[in-house]
């Protein structure tokens, strides 16, 4: 696959990501993960496989966290695979970081987060 079509792909996953949280939609979150991906949430732990991930962000979403943004970007490739994403983020209700996505595209042909590193810094 070309890198540029690669880097699109996981754009594009980040993306779908976005608009599902912001939709309020938990399991279109979930499915943007591969099902074995370890998700570290910081300071609330490590959450393992699709569902597990689902239910975190149906947590988040049901304490009223929404609205999320990006910015300081930064989109790493990585010699096994993929791409290395890294931001600050922030939500209506919190601010924080991504120390690490880990984005690869699936056999169907999306990109979906094989790790996820982020961390919580603080309230809005």
């Amino acid at each position: 696959m070309q890198q540029d079509t690669e880097l699109m792909l996981c754009k594009a996953g980040i993306d779908a990501w976005r608009a599902a949280f912001n939709e309020q939609d938990a399991v279109g979150c979930a499915a943007q993960y591969l099902e074995n991906t370890v998700m570290e949430a910081r300071p609330f732990g490590v959450f393992e496989g699709r569902e597990a991930i689902q239910a975190f962000w149906q947590n988040i979403i049901d304490q009223g966290f929404k609205e999320v943004a990006y910015t300081d970007v930064t989109w790493t490739k990585v010699d096994e695979g993929g791409y290395l994403l890294s931001a600050k983020w922030t939500m209506n209700k919190a601010f924080g970081v991504i120390h690490s996505e880990h984005w690869v595209v699936d056999e169907d042909g999306k990109a979906r987060l094989k790790s996820d590193l982020f961390e919580v810094l603080g309230e809005r």
